[in-house]
Formats: C-alpha cells, structure tokens, sequence
C-alpha cells in the first residue's frame, strides 16, 4: 500500500490554494494531506489545508527554524515547502533530513544569490544573461545622480528595494509635482521626486534601493522545475501584457532561464521573470520559490507542483513538455471559504513519533453561512486578432 504525502506550506500567498489543489488532483492520485500554518487566521490556505495551526509572533529566524523542525516531526511532514525564513530553514537542511522531511527550496548558497538583487544582477551578469542597467542607493544624493543619468538616457528611473519579493516597495519616478491629479482615480505607482527626497530627509531609518529604468512590457515569468542534479525538467513561460496573459515556449526567454536555474542550482520550483529593455529581453527578478502564479500552467496540461513533490521525494519524474500551451487568459477574483471559527495560538506539545496518524480535518465553511475572502484564479479570453499566440515566440518589440 502507498503511503500517504503529508506536505506543509509555511506562511504562503493566497493563491496557492489552487497549489493546493493540485497536489490532491495529482496524476499519480496519491493521498495527499497538505497542512499549513500562517499568522492570519483568515488566511484562505488554513481553510484549505487539512490541518493548520497560527504561527507564532515575534521569532527569529533562528527561533522559526526551531518552531518549523517541531512542527515536521509533531505533524509527520514529509515535504516542507518554506516561503517564511526560507534562507535560515534551507541552512538547516540536514536536521530536516534527520527528522524525516524534504525541503522543497533550492540549497543555502542559491537562495543567499537572489536574497539580494544587486549581488543576484552582479552574478547573472557574469554568466552572460542580460541584464538592465541598474545603480544602488542608499542616500538621497545616490538617488538623484541615479534618476538624472537615466533620464539623460531618455529613461523613466524606478526603484524598488534591494531584497523583497514581489512588487512590494516598486515605485516610478515622477518630476511632476503631487496635486489633485494624484488624488483622483486608483492609487498610481507614480510618485514625485520631491517627495521622495523630503521623505529621506525627514526619516533616519536607512534605505537600500535599486534604481533602474522602467522596463517595457511583455513580461515572461518562467516557471523552473529543476533537479537536485541541477537539471531542468520543466520550464514553460507565461506571458503578461496588459490584462492578456498566455504561454511562450521560445528559447529568448526560456534559455537564459535554464541558465540561471541550472548554473545557480535553483532546485525544484523557481520563477524567473523578463521584460524588454528596448530590443532586448532583460533580467528582471529571480524567485527562489515557486510563484503565486504557478498553478496557471494547469492551463497547458502540466501539474508542476506534484511534479515538484515527486522530485523531492526521490521520485524523478523525468524531462517533461506541456502537452499543449493553452490559449490565452485574464486573472479575475473569486470566493473561497474560511474557517467558521478562529484557530487557537500555536503551543508546542511533546512531540510525537513519526507514524501514519490521522489528522483532525478542518471542514471549509460552508460558503452560505461563512465569511469568504477572495483569491485570483485564471479564466479564458477569447483571441484576438493581432493578439501573440502562445504557442509562437513573442515578437520583439
């Protein structure tokens, strides 16, 4: 009889329900128990898990690494997929291994690479792989001797910070001045040079920003699965443009990717994005994780998280390839069920003896008598003409 996966996500995005989802729809249809924890009690993943505690406040990553390897061994966790402390807990690889669980995240060297983006620009740039140019600020005079050679250039300068993930901090600069214009409509990532100085002026606190010209679009995030061999399985990209979002299999953007994930050794699940700095793909950003977008690939016929699972479990699944690119798609929002109740505060009980158990499940709310919250799922458009075909190379632009 096969046993069980029991696979634990840490503090994750709200989109990775659908993640979750995929790993019970899993083409091997093995039995899948996915807990997860977070420090919202309202988070979609803790209603979706089968098991799910809150996480403690206030810890350090040395303490995090303490309270995740009690929860490995108090909840028999056999793949733990960190996002939360993912530097500190891929250190401490061996004493997961000990416990019985497999990180699914690259090794400690790569993930200390692209924790930095100046340092993650730097090495890139030694392999070959294009990058944009980039300066680093740290002071109100680094900033404006950046912003003025970019826009000499005839560039618009953003900046964003050093480390991060996603589009926290990204901010494009602007010298018209703030007015009512800025007040009106949606929030706008614009803002004024002005304020920004005034702002450095009035703080102590240090900055640490990469500023760089604004990137056009497409963007092509691709999505790596790669061995603990540092070969690439999979690798599929999907294009953003607007609203319109598809699929790409063309060697401008899926190359340099293999590059970065293989020679950096960015094992299991790494997203790697591009945008265009005139006629040429450039790098934009390296996640060590996988992306909140990842379960889109669904659309091509491909279920990469399960993919993942088997490979650190010791189950290659071998070179895979889309069956097919699906057609283009938009993202829209859409319910998910929360828990009726609030979970408890995390204790630390004893722990327990690695052996099947079996959990206490946590039964979604119905949808008519419990709070919902909202997640991004995909859904289809209809081509258009004019429109990149996902199963083409984009055109350069």
């Amino acid at each position: 009889m096969v046993s069980r996966v029991r696979v634990w996500l840490n503090r994750t995005y709200a989109e990775n329900v659908f993640f979750m989802d995929q790993l019970r729809r899993n083409p091997s249809d093995r039995a899948v128990e996915i807990h997860a924890t977070h420090g919202d009690a309202d988070s979609p993943v803790l209603a979706a898990a089968d098991t799910a505690d809150l996480e403690p406040e206030g810890l350090s990553p040395a303490g995090y690494v303490e309270y995740a390897l009690d929860q490995c061994v108090r909840r028999g966790i056999d793949v733990f997929v960190p996002r939360l402390h993912q530097s500190a807990i891929v250190a401490h690889r061996a004493e997961f291994e000990a416990a019985g669980t497999a990180l699914l995240a690259p090794p400690p060297e790569a993930v200390a690479v692209f924790h930095d983006k100046v340092i993650a620009y730097e090495a890139v740039q030694a392999t070959g792989v294009p990058v944009p140019p980039w300066w680093r600020a740290r002071s109100a005079d680094e900033l404006v001797a950046a912003v003025e050679e970019l826009e000499a250039g005839g560039h618009k300068a953003c900046f964003k910070p050093a480390s991060g993930a996603g589009g926290v901090g990204f901010r494009i600069i602007t010298r018209t001045p703030f007015s009512l214009a800025q007040l009106n409509g949606f929030p706008s990532p614009y803002v004024s040079l002005d304020l920004v100085l005034e702002a450095l002026k009035q703080t102590d606190e240090p900055v640490d920003w990469l500023v760089m010209p604004r990137l056009e679009q497409p963007e092509v995030s691709v999505d790596c699965l790669t061995g603990p061999d540092n070969r690439i399985r999979l690798a599929i990209g999907r294009t953003k443009n607007g609203r319109r979002r598809g699929f790409t299999l063309a060697e401008q953007w899926l190359e340099p990717a293999r590059q970065i994930a293989e020679g950096f050794g960015l094992h299991y699940l790494s997203n790697i994005q591009f945008r265009m700095f005139g006629d040429t793909p450039v790098l934009m950003d390296v996640n060590t994780r996988p992306a909140g977008g990842l379960h889109q690939l669904s659309l091509c016929g491909v279920n990469v998280p399960w993919a993942a699972v088997q490979l650190a479990l010791g189950e290659d699944p071998g070179e895979m390839a889309p069956p097919f690119l699906g057609q283009d798609y938009t993202v829209v929002s859409g319910p998910r069920p929360l828990r009726a109740v609030s979970i408890p505060q995390q204790s630390s009980p004893p722990p327990v003896e690695r052996a099947p158990i079996e959990p206490a499940p946590v039964e979604p709310a119905p949808i008519g008598s419990a709070v919902r919250t909202e997640v991004t799922g995909a859904l289809r458009l209809e081509a258009t003409a004019g429109a990149a075909s996902p199963s083409h190379p984009l055109p350069r632009h």
